[in-house]
């Protein structure tokens, strides 16, 4: 037990060292107004530097993170197929893939598949 608390009060010691010494080490010693500025080109900004993003992007590329998560879950279920009963297989995965074109028909009977309004 008292191995245990020291080899554990080692970690946490170098843990804690080597967070103190990146702390010290990454600071900036030299601040600059025109370091500092959202452009490396040095000049005074005109208009803000955060340029606002297409929502419509941002909901389509959602939509492909979760299709392409559901494609990782549809990749194993070609492999139980060996080791499964199939009528509870079938079910199953028709049942998974029916949830699935719901899904799409809802989203593309929203219009969150087309690109242009």
């Amino acid at each position: 037990m008292y191995m245990m608390f020291m080899i554990s009060m080692i970690i946490i010691l170098i843990s804690l060292i080597t967070m103190m010494l990146a702390s010290i080490l990454s600071k900036k010693s030299f601040y600059d107004r025109e370091k500092n500025s959202p452009f490396e080109c040095g000049f005074d900004p005109k208009c803000s530097a955060r340029i606002p993003f297409s929502l419509h992007f941002f909901l389509i590329a959602i939509i492909f993170l979760i299709f392409d998560v559901e494609i990782a879950l549809l990749l194993p279920i070609i492999i139980i197929m060996k080791f499964s009963n199939m009528l509870i297989w079938l079910s199953t995965s028709m049942f998974f893939l029916l949830i699935l074109l719901i899904g799409l028909y809802h989203e593309w009977n929203q219009g969150a598949l087309e690109w242009t309004n």
